[in-house]
């Protein structure tokens, strides 16, 4: 594989969206989502404030509500990873763009990984911009500061790429619309099979939560986003909910940060990933 021609081709990607707009569109969606964020932090605030909530008692609630913003953030970033990354390939295949590329000194697997890390590159900018800006407002705004602000960005860009993945290699095979609807359904199954596997531990159901572990190693989705809540949530919160049931059962809390063995298997599923969408655009008919 030629790295230079992969680098070329992920210069185009980025002019690609740059030339569409979508970039611009992705800025506008971060300063709209962050000014939201600190108007409605802002909100909540000043009314605790007056009705004489302890401070303690208002940096949990607020703890909590970027927990939840950092959820739905999460869903719209996925969204949008695998709507960019679905048509990356399937497009050009579908346009016929795809044979004045490959006429050129150009591999199919320097083409794939060309298109990904393009991608890649937004994708993780969008995702630590906006969840850097969003919890720098709320923190102008209410004081709070998320314990390991730096490690929650981390796992919300990580978690994004490995659907960016996921939409791409399928979308080798499938056409741009199925690949796209396929990776939101499978992310939105990797995080039900994390509900599960909480509900699972909280009622002590063995074959539940084998199933539910089994899902999150095929579909690591969701091990990540337990990443994302482990960084924003403050150890005051750790402390009072642990070794609870109810925190078990909690969707929204991580007393511990995802095991290093899964970060590695991650990296891994998501070179897999890729390494299978250029197996299968290799065999596809052209």
């Amino acid at each position: 594989m030629n790295a230079r021609l992969v680098l070329v081709v992920a210069g185009l990607t980025l002019r690609e969206i740059v030339r569409r707009r979508v970039l611009w569109v992705l800025i506008s969606l971060v300063v709209g989502s962050v000014v939201l964020v600190g108007w409605g932090t802002e909100r909540l605030v000043s009314i605790a404030r007056e009705e004489g909530i302890e401070p303690v008692q208002l940096q949990i609630g607020v703890s909590q509500v970027l927990i939840f913003i950092a959820f739905m953030f999460s869903f719209v970033l996925a969204m949008s990873a695998a709507f960019l990354a679905a048509p990356a390939i399937a497009s050009d295949v579908e346009t016929g763009t795809v044979h004045a590329m490959l006429a050129r000194p150009l591999r199919r697997a320097e083409l794939v990984v060309g298109r990904w890390l393009g991608l890649s590159i937004v994708v993780a900018a969008y995702a630590v911009l906006s969840g850097l800006l969003a919890i720098a407002v709320v923190a102008a705004v209410s004081g709070h500061v998320p314990p390991e602000p730096a490690v929650a960005v981390a796992f919300l860009a990580f978690q994004a790429i490995t659907v960016l993945t996921l939409a791409l290699a399928l979308g080798t095979r499938l056409p741009a619309m199925a690949a796209g609807a396929v990776t939101v359904v499978l992310f939105g199954l990797g995080w039900f099979a994390g509900v599960l596997g909480n509900l699972a531990v909280a009622f002590d159901a063995t074959a539940m939560r084998g199933a539910s572990d089994a899902l999150r190693v095929i579909i690591p989705t969701d091990g990540l986003w337990r990443g994302v809540i482990y960084g924003l949530e403050p150890p005051a919160v750790i402390l009072l909910a642990a070794g609870t049931r109810v925190s078990a059962a909690n969707p929204f809390y991580a007393g511990e940060p995802p095991p290093a063995a899964f970060v590695a298997w991650s990296v891994v599923w998501v070179l897999l990933v890729l390494a299978g969408g250029i197996a299968l655009f290799r065999r596809r008919e052209l």
